[in-house]
This record gives C-alpha cells, sequence and structure tokens, in this order.
C-alpha cells in the first residue's frame, strides 16, 4: 500500500527568511498511522503540517527543495485545492479558516465542492456534526460560537468528506479538558475503524501520546527524533526535557526510571507495581496555599476588577452569563475555567467594555489589558518589526526576525507576539488573557508565568481564561470555575483542581492530592520510602 504522505531531502524557505524553516525533512507515513509532531515553538512544527496539506509552498510562497508528496501528488504540480481532495485540515486559527456564515453552511462547503449531491451533503453534514458533538450548533452563526466551538466546526468540516488523511495542527488547543479527550477520542476511533491516518502537532503531549503509534520530534527545522511515544519520552528526558510530558517528569524526579508512561493508566500501574500506594487525608506534603511556583500573593483592599450580578444575553440568542460575581483584587493571579461556551470569553470582553452586559454592574480601577483568542486580531503590519519594538520581540523571543511576516511565524510565536501589543500599556490595573498559553511550549509557558508574575508583583490584578489545568496549577493562586455562565467553584487552586474529575492535572489523577510533578515526585518518593522502612 502506497504512502499517504512521502517526503525526501525536503526544505523549505520562508519569503524573506535567511533560515530555513525545513531542512532535509525525509519520512513516509502509511494509510491508517496515528503520528504526532512535537517540538518547541518554532522548531517547524506547523510549517511541516502546512506542507502536508499544501499550503506550503504554494500559499505562503518562499523556496522549496526536495520533494514532497500527499496522496501520489508532488507539490511541485499540486496545491492545496488538490491535496484537500485526500486531506482534511485544521489550522491552529479556525478564525482564519473558517469562512461561511453559517455552521451547517461551513461544515457542507467540502461537500459541496466537490460536487456531492444534495441528500449527501446533508448526511455529511449530519453526521460530522453528530461525531463532534455539534449537532445543537447545526443553526447558529458562526460568529457566534466561543473559540472551541469553532475549532470543532472547523474539524467537522475537515471530516465531513471522509479524507484519507487528516492534519491537525493544536487542535485540542482551545478545548475544554472534556472535548479535548472527546476528540482524541474521536482520531482514535477514525483511525482505528476507518483507516483514516492522523498528522496532529501538539504541545499538551500528554493527550495524544496514548493514542499515537508514531512521534515526530522537530528542533531547528530538522526531524530530531523519529521513534514510537515510549522511545520518544526516553530521548526526550535525555536530549529535550522541556518536551517530557507532566508524567514522565513525575517518573525522572521520583527516581523510578524508565520507561517512562504515556498515560494515567500506564502510570498508575506502574506506581502499584513499585509499591505505591495513594496517601491517605493527612499523609499528603504540607504547602502553604498562598505560596505558588512564581512566588506570593499580594493583595490591596480596593477591587482590581469587579463583576457584579451580571447578565449577558445574545438578541434572539442564548443566555451566556447568569447573574455572575467575580472579583479580581490587585496581585491577584485567578484563572477562569469551565466547559467551552460557559462564558468564559464573554467574562472578559466585558470586562474590558468591549460589550455591556445586559444587567449587573463591570467595574475597574484603572487601565486593562486584554488579549483575545485570536493573535490574529492584534498583528495588522507587514513586518513583525512594526508591531513592537526590539525589547518586546526580544521578550517574545523573536530577536533577529523582524522581518518576517506574521503569518510566516509558528502559532506559538504569533500568540507570544500578540501577548507584547496587548501588553503594550505601561502600566494596566488589570490584564486579561483568553487562552494565552495556546500554542505554547513548556519553557515559554514558564516564561509566560514570570511575566504576568512581574506584572501582578506591580498590583496589576491578573485573570487568565484557560484550559490547561497543568499550567493553572503551577500558575494561579486562585481559581474560577465557570458552568452555564454562572460560578460553579470558586476557590485556592489546590482546593478547586484536586476535587476535579475533568478540571485537574494528570499528576493528581496518577498519585493523588497534588498538582505539579513536582510535588508528586516529592510524594512518590517519601510513601517509596516509608515502605521501605516498614518492611522487614
Amino acid at each position: 500500500m502506497s504512502a499517504v504522505v512521502r517526503a525526501a531531502a525536503f526544505g523549505y524557505h520562508y519569503p524573506e527568511s535567511a533560515m530555513p524553516a525545513l531542512e532535509d525533512i525525509s519520512f513516509e507515513l502509511e494509510p491508517g498511522s496515528f503520528t504526532v509532531v512535537a517540538g518547541l515553538s518554532g522548531s517547524g512544527k506547523s510549517t511541516l503540517l502546512r506542507a502536508a496539506c499544501g499550503l506550503v509552498p504554494h500559499f505562503h510562497g518562499g523556496d522549496a527543495s526536495g520533494e514532497f508528496e500527499v496522496g501520489g501528488m508532488s507539490l511541485r504540480d499540486h496545491g492545496p485545492s488538490d491535496v484537500a481532495a485526500v486531506c482534511g485540515t485544521v489550522l491552529q486559527d479556525p478564525e482564519t479558516q473558517v469562512v461561511m456564515n453559517g455552521v451547517a453552511a461551513e461544515i457542507a462547503l467540502p461537500l459541496e465542492n466537490r460536487g456531492e449531491a444534495a441528500g449527501a451533503v446533508a448526511r455529511g453534514v449530519e453526521e460530522a456534526a453528530l461525531s463532534l458533538g455539534i449537532a445543537h450548533l447545526l443553526d447558529r452563526r458562526t460568529d457566534t460560537l466561543s473559540g472551541g466551538e469553532l475549532q470543532r466546526v472547523a474539524l467537522a468540516a475537515a471530516l465531513a468528506h471522509r479524507p484519507a488523511l487528516l492534519v491537525l495542527d493544536e487542535p485540542t488547543s482551545q478545548l475544554d479538558p472534556v472535548a479535548g479527550d472527546d476528540l482524541v477520542w474521536l482520531l482514535r476511533r477514525l483511525n482505528e475503524e476507518w483507516g483514516t491516518a492522523v498528522l496532529i502537532a501538539e504541545h499538551r503531549l500528554e493527550r495524544c501520546l496514548p493514542a499515537a503509534d508514531r512521534v515526530l520530534a522537530m528542533r531547528g527545522g530538522r526531524i530530531a527524533c523519529d521513534a514510537t511515544p515510549a522511545d520518544f519520552l526516553a530521548w526526550a528526558s535525555k536530549e529535550e526535557p522541556v518536551l517530557a510530558t507532566p508524567l514522565a517528569r513525575l517518573f525522572t524526579e521520583a527516581g523510578l526510571g524508565a520507561p517512562s508512561p504515556a498515560s494515567v493508566k500506564e502510570a498508575r500501574a506502574a506506581l502499584a507495581a513499585a509499591g505505591y500506594a495513594e496517601p491517605g487525608d493527612g499523609q499528603a506534603p504540607a504547602r502553604r496555599p498562598e505560596e505558588r511556583r512564581f512566588g506570593l500573593r499580594r493583595r490591596r483592599p480596593e477591587a482590581a476588577l469587579e463583576m457584579r450580578g451580571v447578565w449577558f444575553e445574545v438578541e434572539d440568542g442564548p443566555v451566556i452569563l447568569r447573574d455572575l460575581d467575580l472579583r479580581l483584587d490587585p496581585g491577584e493571579r485567578v484563572a477562569l475555567m469551565g466547559r467551552n461556551g460557559a462564558g468564559k470569553s464573554t467574562a472578559l470582553r466585558l470586562a474590558k467594555g468591549l460589550a455591556d452586559p445586559t444587567r449587573g454592574k463591570v467595574a475597574a480601577c484603572g487601565p486593562v489589558a486584554l488579549l483575545l483568542q485570536n493573535p490574529g486580531d492584534y498583528l495588522v503590519h507587514e513586518y513583525i518589526a512594526d508591531e513592537v519594538g526590539e525589547a518586546a520581540l526580544e521578550r517574545a523571543g523573536l530577536a533577529g526576525r523582524g522581518t518576517s511576516h506574521p503569518r510566516d511565524l509558528s502559532g506559538g510565536e504569533r500568540q507570544r507576539l500578540a501577548l507584547e501589543v496587548a501588553l503594550g500599556l505601561a502600566d494596566p490595573a488589570v490584564v486579561l488573557l483568553d487562552e494565552p498559553t495556546r500554542g505554547m511550549d513548556r519553557a515559554h509557558k514558564l516564561g509566560l508565568g514570570k511575566r504576568l508574575e512581574a506584572l501582578a508583583g506591580r498590583g496589576a490584578g491578573v485573570l487568565v481564561a484557560t484550559h490547561d489545568a497543568e499550567w493553572a496549577a503551577e500558575w494561579a493562586d486562585r481559581v474560577v470555575l465557570l458552568g452555564s455562565g454562572a460560578v460553579v467553584a470558586d476557590g485556592p487552586a489546590e482546593e478547586v483542581l484536586e476535587g476535579g474529575w475533568h478540571f485537574t492535572t494528570d499528576t493528581a489523577r496518577a498519585v493523588g492530592p497534588v498538582l505539579v510533578p513536582e510535588e508528586g515526585a516529592a510524594m512518590v518518593r517519601a510513601v517509596l520510602t516509608t515502605r521501605k522502612e516498614l518492611v522487614p
């Protein structure tokens, strides 16, 4: 059976870029394979996926060398419209991919472009929507959807014609934990039952490694590792530790050795085999609730932001916020969490003053900085040097790349650049961010946490809407959990996240009432040491 993707010594330069984005890329993807593309931000993951769907070099321009074939079609002669016959694609920014006003029309578009009969189009739309749990959105306008809902609509459109290959760039980045797990389950089912080849780039590797049979790790535009998930984790622990999953870091720090677990189930089995049993009440390491990874919380009497009795209703549409009460103190770091469509983004927009509440009051004590979900909303110039100054480019990890066009950056790079644009206020009283870790590797997430900690240290209240429980566990003082537009949980991060089924971390699932790998490793070491001392 011929490969669905074949690359041989493929290389690519973006226009006006001195450095190659891809260099000497050679690999084949077999039908029915499930391949994860891993790597740091800017390592070449997104560019590789853009080649797999024909956008590179035909849309972005630039210079390509070597050979790259998709479905037997060479990119020398075939562009995105030809490749789309065998490849469904979901890019990092679904806002730029969705083109129709209605959800049903968007899902139907690829079927209509293939000349399918009306009955086949209707069936394809229905089955794709049911598969992704968005049948209730079919009558909605796309401009009324949350980022996560829009991402699932883009995926439904990509799936509707049952392509032989699915190319997905950070597809879970805007999905809540339940929807993200459901998506990976669906991809696994398509892969196993329909033989659909999956090529997926993800930073949250813990979510998709259990479904994968292969990992391509990118570094500096080259494939640095081509291995099974288990062998990749062993490679990452030595060569690129920042790519290690939370559970792999936990096992390494606990001294449990190889192989690192690819899933919570594997971790729990390995821990049980090593003699670990989850401690009971009172046995967890003592922690000071006010002490967080990036420093201590500082409070002032006057609220930085206060929302009281806030309702928000769309005219002739749903109620999005219901009697919302939310207070953010100066210097406080709060993670706003909840499922897609729970009202997180709407709450941030109201806090910034982009819309008025239907009822209730919103008040901020000073200037408000806001980073929305789509970084493209902030990047309006031809060259990134015209967006921000040199110091900001350096903070974004883009020093020396001022002549690059924003569209030629990776998703994580665009996100970091947009953050610098959004934080252009010299001294904001309130900082609001909507999914800021989207597209970021662990190193840049830690850098983001430190940047926000510095802002909080200067007295700004920081409110971050996020689905990234692992990052929230390390960064936030407090977690506010929304459900159907209302607060369903509000308290210290430890209390809210440790008590959750879905909004929690893999460390908590594997070892018990701790959230981050370092604390989990300490607990495992303590329990195993105690066990050894008790065994005669």
